[in-house]
Formats: structure tokens, sequence, C-alpha cells
């Protein structure tokens, strides 16, 4: 068995002989500690929460009017085009959700964006059976939100804006299935109600951000309270565990 020897070569290298090629050393190289040279360099972002929620508001604000009889049924096509928009700026706010290190607000924004993109084609596009399957699109969204709030509750505002949520998912799903008018007129209350709280929570968020500290209550609690409140080494914990930084995800 062959060793490698100890002296330095005339590269600095450990191991290398005067002379001898790095390509002909026997075993496994290893390279230098690098953790004293490393720097991770972060770049502050506005929150773009608040655009999130206030498109969930308007959103849900034209489907919901659309549900109750408010606009007429040939109003489909036009509710469509107006929640499109919804897509591309939710989809906007789960890339920079990502880009601040938030994967439950990322992932649900994203989520909420595709919804959007599908309810409007649907709509747009007056496909065969398109109440049909929305109605099961809504469904499995609503296992997916019933997912999303057991993990969100130290987020408050997501929190509290999927539970209310929720029982519209279930009321537009059976809606769908059955074609049941008084399902179909509570999920467009359920909307605007979605709708409300969306907008506060949004509004808290805004004031939040422009003034440094929380004017109306959002109601953090464990980790997110303190990742407002903690100072930067609170920030930095883990950091070298996170997506991003670690090899893989």
């Amino acid at each position: 068995m062959s060793t490698a020897s100890a002296t330095d070569g005339a590269d600095g290298v450990p191991g290398d002989a005067p002379g001898s090629l790095p390509d002909a050393l026997p075993g496994r190289r290893f390279e230098p500690d690098l953790r004293s040279m490393t720097r991770i360099n972060l770049r502050p972002i506005a929150s773009p929460m608040p655009l999130g929620f206030f498109t969930v508001a308007i959103a849900s604000v034209m489907t919901g009017c659309l549900q109750l009889g408010l606009l007429e049924a040939g109003a489909r096509t036009a509710v469509a085009l107006c929640v499109l928009p919804a897509f591309a700026l939710q989809f906007l706010v789960s890339v920079l959700a990502f880009g601040a290190r938030d994967v439950i607000a990322a992932t649900l924004m994203g989520v909420f964006a595709g919804s959007w993109l599908a309810y409007a084609l649907v709509m747009f596009s007056g496909a065969a059976d398109g109440l049909q399957v929305l109605g099961v699109f809504n469904l499995v969204f609503l296992c997916f939100g019933a997912l999303m709030a057991a993990v969100t509750r130290p987020k408050r505002a997501l929190w509290l804006v999927l539970v209310v949520s929720l029982p519209r998912w279930a009321a537009t799903g059976l809606s769908g299935l059955t074609g049941a008018e008084w399902l179909t007129r509570t999920s467009g209350a359920l909307g605007l109600l979605v709708a409300l709280v969306a907008m506060y929570a949004a509004f808290a968020l805004m004031l939040e951000d422009m003034r440094s500290e929380e004017v109306l209550p959002i109601g953090r609690s464990g980790p997110a309270h303190a990742a407002v409140e903690g100072d930067l080494t609170v920030q930095l914990r883990n950091l070298e565990r996170q997506a991003g930084v670690r090899r893989t995800l």
C-alpha cells in the first residue's frame, strides 16, 4: 500500500513533491477549511405580503359578487379577465417571499397564484363541465389549506386568512359538484368575508413595514414574533443550514 508524502511541494499543496503533477497524487484530495473566509450576503427587501393579501381581497370580491348574483351569469368572462392579473401579482409575491427566506408565505402565495390562473382559464374558456372540475379543484385546495393552516399559526395574519378561506373552498367545491344554489350563495358571502380579513392583514402589514413597529394587532407568536422583535443574532441563527446556503434543498 502506497502512502502520500507529508512534504509540501513547490506549489504549497500538502503532499505534493517538487515537480509532481496534481493529478498523479494517490488517494482523495481535501480542500482546506474555508469557513473563516466565507461571507454570506443578505439583501433586505420590502415585504411583498401586503401586495399578496390585497390581491386576494380584490379577486375574492370579484368572484364573490358573481356567486352572489350581484353580477349576471354573462359576466363570467369579464370576471375571469379581472381575476387573471391576480395570477401574475401573486406569483411575483411568491418569488419575492422565496428570496426573503419565508417558505410558508412563498408556498401559499404560489399556490394561490396557480388557483387564480386555473379559475380564470376555466371561466374564460367556458370549458365543458368547468364548474364540476373547479368543484373538485376547490376540495383539493381545501386539503392543502388545512395542511398549511396547521403550520402557519405563529404567522397569525396568514393563518387567519387561511382559516376564513377553508369554509369558502368547501362551499365552492360542493356547490360545483352538486349545483346547489344556496351553497353558491354561501360561497359568495364567505368570499366577501375573506376579502375583509385579507384587506385588514394587508393594511396592518403595510403600516408595520412603514413605521417599523406593529400599529394594528396581527398576533404573531413563537418564531414569527422573535423574527420581528429579536435582534440581528436571531435573524442569522442557523443561516448556514438554510436553503440557498446549504448544498442541497
